[in-house]
């Protein structure tokens, strides 16, 4: 199987405000960090507060959280999801609707291109920089694929239903531990689009995808290599009435919880937006993001023993979200000039 290659440069990783982290390193599966992100579609801030959502309360406990970070204009799926995996906003990556009812997902080509026409995601940055890393992704929402360049990830499954999803990527997990797995779980936003967002049926949909969040966190636990794990939990966009895709707080305001080995517990005070997911994910793994993403690692999660370590002795991450980093120079083929007329490629996927 080819593996796409988007062109880096070689260079130092700049984060922490002008301080140039240490070049980074590359791991392996056997003693390398390990991602877990759970993404639950539609899960709005008002159904992590109302909910019976013991599971996601406790894991919160041991994490560093927000349910005040932001996703993207506009609130729909496949412009949240896709700025969520590219560190980017639809100015950048393009992609500003579902693509249903006869229309592109792109309205205009992304500001950077990796040889298949797409713009990169967290997967292909990992793969370039890491080719032995093991990458999976299961989704319950058929959409998710085309939002990932088909031939990075080792699995990319789509299953229906939130049941089948969690059984099929908890044993892949068990049997392969893979670097980074993307859990994507469709039943929270279904409920709201049939019940509505703030409905009886709606806070019982957050409470079956809170019971997989549970089965997660246990077997994490009960792997021994709860030491090298992250487990993040969050969402797309939240909901109003039976829809969202509008320009309200409820819509576009989501939870953001990270757990794992060096994180700080407490509710994070500096802004967190939906593309910081990406950004904090190659942070962890050494990674150099590209130049066009826009997010920022989410430095004040993380013991400040560790971010001087990875970042240098000089690192301020008290000031976080205030200014916007300094970003690394990584070559990816440019978008066209203002005045091409050509044709939208690979990231422009009808469904």
């Amino acid at each position: 199987m080819s593996r796409i290659a988007v062109a880096l440069a070689c260079c130092s990783a700049v984060w922490s405000f002008g301080q140039p982290c240490a070049s980074a390193q590359s791991v392996t599966a056997s003693n390398g960090p390990l991602v877990i992100v759970i993404g639950i579609d539609g899960l709005s801030v008002d159904g992590v507060v109302k909910a019976k959502d013991p599971e996601l309360h406790k894991l919160m406990e041991h994490s560093a959280w927000t349910l005040e970070a932001r996703g993207v204009m506009p609130t729909l799926s496949s412009p949240n999801w896709e700025s969520m995996i590219t560190g980017a906003g639809p100015e950048q990556h393009g992609i500003t609707s579902n693509g249903v009812m006869g229309q592109h997902m792109a309205k205009f080509e992304p500001v950077c291109k990796d040889p298949e026409g797409q713009f990169p995601t967290m997967f292909e940055v990992l793969r370039t920089q890491q080719p032995t890393a093991r990458i999976a992704i299961f989704h319950d929402w058929a959409g998710f694929s085309d939002l990932v360049e088909k031939d990075v990830p080792d699995v990319m499954q789509h299953e229906h239903g939130h049941e089948r999803t969690t059984a099929a990527a908890m044993e892949y997990w068990k049997a392969n531990h893979p670097t980074l797995l993307f859990v994507h779980l469709d039943n929270v936003d279904h409920t709201g689009h049939d019940e509505g967002w703030g409905t009886a049926a709606y806070y019982r949909a957050v409470a079956d995808a809170d019971r997989h969040i549970g089965q997660f966190v246990d077997m994490v636990r009960e792997s021994g290599i709860e030491d090298r794990t992250y487990i993040m939990v969050t969402s797309d966009h939240g909901g109003k009435g039976r829809n969202h895709g509008k320009s309200s707080l409820v819509e576009i305001q989501i939870p953001w919880v990270i757990e794992g080995p060096d994180i700080v517990p407490g509710r994070l005070t500096s802004p967190v937006y939906i593309y910081d997911t990406a950004a904090t994910i190659a942070w962890i793994f050494g990674l150099n993001a590209p130049d066009c993403w826009i997010g920022r690692p989410m430095l004040t999660a993380f013991r400040q023993t560790l971010v001087t370590a990875r970042n240098g002795p000089h690192s301020v991450i008290g000031t976080q979200g205030c200014d916007p980093p300094q970003r690394p120079v990584i070559a990816v083929g440019a978008g066209p000039s203002p005045a091409s007329s050509s044709p939208i490629t690979g990231a422009g996927h009808s469904h």
